[in-house]
């Protein structure tokens, strides 16, 4: 039977107000056109709850009982990695039987969805501990220390990104080259980077020829780290931040450190999510993804251009919130967090 139009509120409200003025359900449904039994049923709601709208309705009662969704996101919270069919299958043993689609339905109104797990690094038990005490060390630093902080770190640009990932508007099984993006066997070629940053913006971006060793990183040091200080005119006092990278804690580096009296922020090992410049490479990825550079040379190129374009807010911002992200690692008792 198909669904019958409802009535708007103030036909409802004028057969109730013809009702008070004595007329009867057919005399009212021949003024106004409406079925007998539609205004008796208006009138009798009227007469019960003294109103004219819609109540509202329960809908289908909930075929999961409360013992049964209580098992299910137990289970769940217990064993992330529970699937639907593992769910009906437990639920079956138990003397019920529901449908993958009435599983997803009680775990959505939970507020459960499915999501591909995320990847991060791997923390062992030291990791997680120091960068609880890092997060601790630092939780009532002012905001004026980390605008004192220089933070920098490498990364891999891909002539061809194979996980990139780009909507566009097309028909069925319609494959114009404008509607694909081209791959390679094993991600093609790629440059690596060196790039360091502050509140006050982008410092120098270096391209890192071949095998980077102990004596490369602290050329590039030489070369880029203190001509970026001065541009950014961060003046006395600044922090220099790299991760532990074996390169990075090798003797000679913090002897040449040390002796150039630079100050170095210590740092947990396998903490990328703590380290704001991961945001800008997000950024510099997301550029240079909208740019097809045609080979090596042409990225190298894009991505020197496309750095220097961060603009300063964005640099000023990651350092603003950085609190907020210590926060996030002491709430998740020092494992990783969303960056």
């Amino acid at each position: 039977m198909a669904k019958t139009r409802e009535l708007c509120k103030d036909i409802r409200d004028k057969i109730v107000d013809l009702h008070k003025a004595g007329m009867g359900y057919r005399t009212i449904s021949k003024q106004l056109g409406e079925k007998a039994t539609t205004v008796g049923a208006i009138i009798r709601k009227w007469k019960k709850f003294k109103m004219t709208v819609n109540l509202p309705r329960s809908g289908a009662p909930c075929k999961i009982s409360p013992h049964g969704a209580s098992m299910i996101m137990r289970k769940v919270r217990d064993q992330p990695r529970t699937t639907r069919q593992d769910l009906v299958n437990d639920l079956k043993r138990d003397g019920t039987t529901f449908s993958k689609k009435t599983i997803s339905n009680t775990l959505r109104c939970h507020g459960l969805k499915s999501c591909s797990t995320r990847k991060v690094p791997l923390l062992k038990s030291a990791h997680v501990q120091a960068r609880l005490k890092f997060a601790n060390d630092h939780l009532d630093d002012p905001e004026e220390e980390w605008e004192k902080v220089m933070g920098s770190d490498e990364t891999k640009r891909e002539l061809f990104v194979l996980n990139s990932t780009c909507c566009v508007w097309r028909k069925k099984d319609e494959y114009n080259p404008k509607n694909t993006i081209p791959t390679v066997k094993h991600g093609g070629r790629n440059i690596i980077l060196w790039g360091c940053f502050s509140a006050k913006g982008t410092g120098r971006l270096h391209r890192i020829e071949g095998r980077m060793d102990g004596a490369m990183y602290r050329k590039i040091l030489a070369n880029n780290l203190l001509p970026s200080v001065r541009a950014l005119k961060m003046g006395r006092g600044w922090v220099f931040q790299h991760d532990n990278d074996p390169k990075h804690t090798a003797r000679e580096t913090k002897e040449r450190l040390h002796k150039k009296h630079l100050k170095v922020l210590e740092w947990p090992s396998q903490s990328p999510d703590l380290n704001p410049i991961e945001n800008l490479w997000r950024e510099l990825k997301v550029c240079i993804a909208q740019r097809q550079s045609r080979n090596l040379k042409d990225l190298e190129k894009v991505c020197m251009e496309e750095w220097a374009k961060i603009p300063s807010a964005v640099c000023a911002n990651l350092v603003k919130n950085y609190r907020k992200l210590i926060i996030s690692v002491i709430a998740n008792k020092g494992f990783c967090t969303k960056y």
